[in-house]
């Protein structure tokens, strides 16, 4: 449980990281909003994501870069789903994406992926 606890802190770092540098992103419901915001994310990727990714298998194989895509949607349904997020359009989503994995890869470098070693 505090795993989950913080990746979704860092998760919610990574979000206002891109609503502060990536136009088309914005936070107006303030850090409430960015915590909720990340739990959704980590529950759309873990939900619709795979289902979404199985989909569009065709184009991410023809066209590597299509996670981003992929991301971006993901992104944006959190967006549409709470009022208090927004993500503006495609390149918003995108762009903002890329920052959250960004961040998100540097919070797991410092926490790992809780596995043992040895």
């Amino acid at each position: 449980m505090t795993r989950f606890i913080i990746r979704a802190l860092i998760a919610a770092l990574g979000l206002w990281l891109a609503s502060e540098i990536v136009p088309g992103i914005a936070a107006p419901g303030g850090w409430t909003s960015l915590l909720i915001a990340a739990v959704l994310l980590g529950v759309v990727n873990a939900i619709v994501r795979p289902v979404v990714f199985v989909l569009t298998l065709p184009l991410t194989v023809t066209l590597g870069l299509f996670l981003l895509v992929v991301n971006a949607a993901m992104l944006g349904l959190v967006g549409l789903l709470l009022k208090g997020f927004v993500v503006d359009g495609l390149w918003a989503g995108i762009f903002g994406s890329v920052v959250v994995g960004v961040v998100s890869w540097l919070g797991h470098l410092l926490i790992g992926d809780g596995r043992e070693r040895g």
